[in-house]
């Protein structure tokens, strides 16, 4: 097995803005004042960091290719199952009693709550399955359709398709639990989707230069043209060819 001088770093950050963002999803409702279309933009602050994740998995899946961004999903997984057990173990736990009087269990299940609620843990964990891997397939399909030309084109058409599957699924299965109000359904959907989009397009220069410099430095540039799909499939054989 090859090893790479970068790879442990994306994966890094990778799994910390998965466990950010979940965080942040839970602790606030963020409401700019604005409107589109006389539909309200408010959305989970969640929403400000997570689209990166959709950028790491763009970088890691042009560079390494859908075998090694299969693997890191997975860790992502992992990770946030992890944070929702432990929070939810946490908030089991008799408090303390002069913490009761400043914070107290009720204002723990406000804030932190809703990532140890089992709605937010099945409606995260199963966005995030298929959004992602929906994401690489798209992106790793695409390079070998198009000979690695357009990277903006592929990158752009991944997150399309890959946060359109996150969001829709995320929103409703949270609000089908109550974590969000049925009322906010279609303009936390609308104002999360147009937001993580939007993102991808402004790091589009961004993501250029990370993937130009990577494929440099990690002498790779793998194109899954005998790659085995199946995300539950960790060890599969693929053909790597460099340019």
């Amino acid at each position: 097995m090859k090893s790479y001088r970068y790879f442990d770093v994306i994966i890094a950050a990778f799994v910390a803005v998965l466990l950010i963002s979940n965080i942040a999803s839970s602790a606030k409702i963020v409401d700019w004042g604005v409107s589109l279309f006389g539909l309200r933009l408010s959305f989970d602050a969640g929403t400000l960091l997570f689209p990166l994740s959709y950028i790491f998995g763009d970088i890691l899946t042009e560079v390494y290719g859908y075998t090694r961004s299969r693997s890191v999903i997975w860790t992502g997984f992992g990770a946030s199952a992890l944070l929702s057990l432990c929070l939810l173990a946490i908030s089991h736990m008799p408090g303390e009693a002069q913490w009761q009087q400043y914070a107290g269990d009720e204002k723990f299940q406000a804030i932190l709550g809703g990532v140890a609620n089992g709605g937010i843990i099945v409606a995260s964990l199963c966005a995030y399955f298929a959004g992602e891997f929906s994401n690489s397939y798209v992106l790793a399909k695409m390079k070998v359709w198009m000979e690695g030309r357009q990277l903006w084109m592929r990158t752009i058409g991944s997150t399309l398709v890959g946060e359109g599957i996150d969001t829709t699924i995320f929103i409703a299965i949270a609000t089908f639990f109550g974590v969000f109000p049925w009322s906010l359904f279609w303009s936390l959907v609308v104002t999360n989707y147009v937001f993580k989009v939007s993102i991808e397009v402004v790091f589009t220069p961004l993501t250029y230069r990370i993937v130009g410099f990577l494929k440099r430095t990690e002498q790779e540039d793998v194109y899954d043209r005998d790659t085995n799909f199946n995300p539950f499939t960790l060890l599969s054989r693929r053909r790597s060819e460099r340019v």
